[in-house]
């Protein structure tokens, strides 16, 4: 238990994830004052950014997308010497600074995996974890669900089999893997670019296979990281930034479609754009080759649906992954299950079940880690609320179990149709601070 929890015999609540939203989450319980116990199925804090992690789908040369000042928790910036887009050692390293200057570690039990998150009859949850000490039950108050969005692969099935190594990009660690080999990677989502970059340094050729056209993003404009233009207090509507930087994106990257990929069938943060740059350079050098999407697996090699075919050593699956919360009743999170997402209030609020709250079910790059922390701040809100506030908390509940706004892709999006969180990152904040100054003035 966390000693940092006013009442030492008072049900605590438990955080499921020592990553950035189940560090998040630990530390805003901590400032309301509310107890707490943390579970992680790693060796010590930091998620998936943790290579050494059971379920971590780092690689080598992993970075983040989004650059640190747009990313870290205000409360506890980065140094000045980390990079403008720090890898998943300094990321690491960055956790564990944080965890320690606000005494978190003590309160997770590492080793530990969450198997069963049941309501319990007298209020509140037992959570049932298994570590190498045995499996034990505990009763909380409630649970924070922290456990990440990047742990439970897609693969998708294909037609046919294939003679070489077929792997998803969560197996994937070191580009030495392709040394001397043909490689086609399927998917050119984010992981998708950075592994053909990093694979065209070892292989024989690599191919990337793609099935819709994407809007690519440099992580630099005009000397400074992309994410930090346009940064003002009062953010520019979505629209109008969307032309803006529509333009903008076109001076620099040029048109994608000459390199052969397909003409988006969306506009710019319609869907997530490609934070990268250096797969159209190496497109550019004759380094990669864009290919169409997979029709069949083909023995030593990949038919497509153009008609073409090539032979391959190794083929990797950028194919994304699933929401993956094996341990809760999905009936609680009112979540239909694989391709859908739990319909959450804010993305974060069961109206099922009071006590039950999801943390960072969010695009990453859109609202960084100080939005999931704003998250947690807004939970901890709440449950403070209910303690010493109860007719705000009666409000916020009415607000929880009303009407339903569209889903539309997996995302809540605030009544802006099609716009990702990527440039919807400001309304929604938005919204979690307005909520949070209703709970606490």
């Amino acid at each position: 238990m966390n000693t940092s929890g006013p009442v030492d015999n008072e049900l605590t609540y438990a955080v499921i994830g020592a990553g950035p939203s189940g560090l998040a989450a630990a530390r805003n319980l901590q400032r309301a004052g509310l107890p707490w116990e943390g579970y992680e199925l790693g060796a010590g804090v930091g998620g998936l950014w943790d290579a050494s992690a059971p379920r971590s789908t780092v690689y080598d040369s992993a970075h983040l997308i989004s650059s640190r000042t747009t990313t870290q928790f205000t409360e506890f910036p980065m140094r000045d010497d980390v990079a403008d887009y720090p890898s998943h050692r300094e990321l690491l390293g960055y956790f564990r600074d944080f965890a320690t200057a606000y005494d978190l570690t003590p309160g997770f039990e590492f080793g530990s995996e969450v198997t069963a998150v049941v309501p319990h009859p007298e209020g509140g949850f037992t959570v049932t974890a298994r570590s190498a000490a045995g499996t034990h039950d505990t009763r909380h108050a409630g649970v924070l669900v922290a456990n990440g969005t990047l742990s439970e692969p897609n693969v998708p099935t294909f037609a046919g089999s294939f003679d070489g190594e077929l792997l998803h990009t969560s197996a994937y660690k070191s580009a030495t893997l392709f040394a001397g080999k043909r490689v086609l990677i399927v998917g050119a989502g984010n992981s998708g670019c950075d592994i053909a970059v990093d694979a065209v340094h070892h292989a024989a050729s690599v191919d990337l296979s793609v099935r819709r056209g994407y809007h690519f993003v440099p992580k630099y404009l005009f000397g400074k990281p992309a994410d930090t233009l346009n940064q003002r207090k009062k953010p520019l509507p979505p629209r109008v930034k969307q032309a803006i930087d529509s333009r903008v994106l076109r001076m620099f990257t040029g048109d994608p479609t000459r390199f052969g990929f397909p003409e988006p069938d969306h506009r710019l943060y319609e869907s997530h754009p490609i934070v990268n740059s250096l797969v159209l350079h190496h497109l550019g050098h004759g380094d990669i080759t864009v290919r169409a999407d997979v029709e069949r697996l083909d023995g030593d090699g990949v038919a497509f649906r153009d008609g073409s075919r090539s032979p391959y050593d190794v083929v990797v699956l950028a194919t994304g992954y699933h929401l993956h919360y094996p341990f809760v009743d999905p009936a609680l999170l009112r979540w239909a299950g694989r391709g859908s997402a739990p319909d959450l209030y804010l993305n974060i609020f069961s109206p099922a079940h009071r006590d039950l709250f999801v943390l960072g079910m969010i695009e990453a790059s859109g609202i960084g880690w100080q939005g999931r922390y704003e998250q947690a701040e807004l939970v901890a809100s709440y449950l403070r609320a209910r303690r010493d506030a109860p007719a705000a908390a009666a409000a916020f509940d009415a607000r929880v179990a009303g009407p339903r706004p569209d889903l539309s892709g997996g995302y809540r999006y605030l009544g802006i149709e099609r716009m990702s969180y990527y440039v919807n990152k400001d309304a929604y904040r938005s919204a979690v601070r307005a909520e949070i100054e209703e709970l606490t003035r």
